[in-house]
């Protein structure tokens, strides 16, 4: 199946994008040598103005194929994957006709419908699933295989009627910086959507308001026998900060509407150490009232440790684009058509993540986000239905096919 070689081969490059970095793809020539493998591909697949600019943005067209004026949409994915596993040396492999039981992923590494119930889901489906070692990178390679391929099938399809469809591939969404760059006046399209969701039938256009903490702490390291009243442990700092975050106010402890904190990664010795926080909320007031928390804590160290020695660099991410589509709500109508007339059951949810469609929805592009179909992201037991796939692919052209005859 041309879809399911597609994702696989796109999963073969390591994308996983990096928090620290200062350049643009954040490690930027990884993400770049992708980003010329889609562009070749785009090209010998037919597509026109394919363009690939210096900061890694890949942008696309399939002309229209009828004289009426009609909307021209987009499709959006990013091909950066998360930091919270290895990108690299991904071996996937097919679980054909899965039996709903235990699969065993390498030797002691199992996903068992046990700890991970959605598996069951999808019984007599076929899994793509890794090795137990690394992410997959459904999110979101998988959801750049869909929209090539619903190109591909447009391109193959003539007798269906679409105006203008625009593709945009980018970086570094994983971490908060994948719609900095992105042209939207280039793009040229009056909406879109990001195909950036989880499982089957899922659509989202709320999202959570989201801010970056990246937290410095200078340590003082003497020997340890004549350290009274002069060393300062940056470890033990960090760990004090850490207890300051209530339980009931992580991610493994919310779920729906609540947010939380997140620390997604920390370096410490005696004398220093970096923290790297994520803050989640989808109300915009309790969003501003969490980073203020952040920041009291940090004046609380300082206090009882000395000025300066936290430091704390808070920086908002992106917004909750409801507002923005609650105004264009034709978007989420052509969706859920789509839906109904390819037999996929919607479930409209609150995205408790992100997505480059709320950057770019304040920035003039209203852009819901449609399912993908990988589950379990951001770790080694993400997996996706090929069945999953092929939907989303076919909502993809049935939406492009829908809007060929749109009237505003």
């Amino acid at each position: 199946m041309e879809l399911v070689e597609r994702f696989i081969n796109y999963t073969k490059f390591d994308t996983q994008s990096c928090e620290d970095s200062e350049t643009v793809p954040s490690t930027r020539e990884k993400q770049l040598a992708f980003a010329e493998y889609l562009r070749k591909e785009l090209v010998e697949e037919g597509l026109e103005d394919v363009e690939l600019d210096d900061k890694g943005y890949i942008y696309a067209t399939l002309p229209s194929n009828i004289k009426e004026k009609v909307p021209t949409v987009g499709f959006i994915s990013h091909y950066d994957t998360a930091t919270d596993a290895s990108g690299a040396n991904i071996k996937a492999r097919i679980v054909e006709n899965y039996d709903g039981g235990d699969i065993v992923l390498s030797e002691g590494i199992v996903s068992s419908p046990t700890k991970f119930p959605e598996l069951l889901a999808h019984k007599g489906e076929d899994l793509i699933v890794t090795d137990g070692t690394t992410l997959l990178g459904a999110d979101d390679k998988a959801g750049i295989a869909e929209i090539v391929q619903a190109m591909c099938y447009l391109r193959d399809h003539k007798e269906i009627p679409h105006g203008d469809i625009r593709v945009g591939f980018n970086p570094d969404e994983e971490i908060g910086m994948g719609a900095h760059h992105f042209d939207v006046e280039k793009f040229g399209c009056d909406w879109g959507y990001t195909i950036d969701g989880g499982d089957l039938g899922e659509l989202e256009y709320e999202n959570f308001n989201a801010a970056g903490a990246k937290i410095r702490i200078k340590g003082v390291s003497v020997h340890t026998g004549y350290a009274k009243g002069k060393l300062i442990n940056a470890s033990r700092v960090a760990a004090d900060l850490l207890n300051m975050i209530p339980e009931t106010d992580l991610p493994e402890n919310t779920e729906g509407y609540e947010g939380f904190y997140h620390l997604v990664s920390q370096q410490s010795s005696t004398e220093g150490a970096k923290m790297y926080f994520i803050i989640r909320d989808h109300d915009a007031d309790r969003f501003e009232d969490r980073k203020q928390f952040m920041q009291d804590c940090v004046d609380k160290l300082n206090a009882k440790y000395g000025e300066g020695t936290v430091t704390a660099d808070i920086y908002d991410q992106y917004r909750n684009m409801k507002e923005i589509i609650d105004e264009n709500l034709h978007t989420v109508d052509i969706c859920l058509k789509a839906f109904r007339e390819c037999d996929v059951p919607a479930k409209v949810m609150p995205i408790r993540g992100g997505t480059d469609g709320a950057q770019l929805s304040f920035r003039g592009l209203p852009c819901p986000n449609i399912f993908a179909g990988g589950v379990n992201f951001h770790g080694p037991h993400e997996f996706v239905s090929i069945q999953v796939m092929d939907k989303a692919m076919q909502v993809i052209v049935k939406i492009c096919e829908i809007t060929g005859k749109y009237n505003k």
